[in-house]
């Protein structure tokens, strides 16, 4: 896997979301509030994978960050494009996450190439979202920051937008969502 230099464009593939799910940009707005000229919800990106953690930070910011209106964009990053079962793998969460939060959230997901913490800072760098929500691994901090990882690298590096980290989960914690 190469490294993604700064000003390089970046291999990405948009999921294309069932008919029930409302599109984006669509021509009829459905709520009285987006007929203006800019549709008045925000952005809100989140980090997935396919973990239990990455399911946790989305959970939470349906429930308690998202409003009505709002627009969820999914990414997922992955180390090769080529992949088909990967991305086929990936479209199948976006989906189910993105009926999940139907109620709450137009949902927009994107399955991009390269190094998950560099293309997260570049999304959130192009989509200017109210806040960027991720999930953690669970490590301690001193391993977190001496390990490396995706979150922290996020937290230091996306200028454009705030970064939410979700702690994961407990073993045998209840879900309070």
């Amino acid at each position: 896997m190469e490294t993604l230099m700064e000003d390089e464009e970046y291999n990405w593939k948009e999921v294309k979301l069932p008919i029930l799910i409302p599109k984006v940009g669509t021509e009829e707005p459905e709520l009285e509030r987006e007929t203006g000229g800019r549709r008045r919800g925000r952005d809100i990106l989140i980090a997935i994978d396919h973990g239990p953690n990455s399911k946790h930070a989305f959970d939470w910011a349906v429930a308690h960050f998202c409003r009505l209106a709002d627009t969820l964009h999914l990414v997922h990053a992955v180390s090769s494009l080529q992949n088909h079962i990967v991305y086929d793998t990936t479209q199948v969460l976006i989906e189910k996450l993105a009926v999940e939060a139907f109620q709450v959230a137009m949902t927009v997901g994107r399955v991009v190439e390269g190094d998950a913490g560099k293309i997260i800072c570049k999304e959130a760098d192009r989509l200017k979202p109210a806040a960027v929500v991720m999930g953690t691994r669970g490590r301690s901090l001193f391993k977190s920051v001496l390990q490396g990882s995706v979150s922290e690298y996020c937290f230091h590096n996306c200028k454009s937008a705030p970064v939410v980290i979700v702690p994961g989960k407990e073993a045998g914690e209840e879900s309070t969502i």
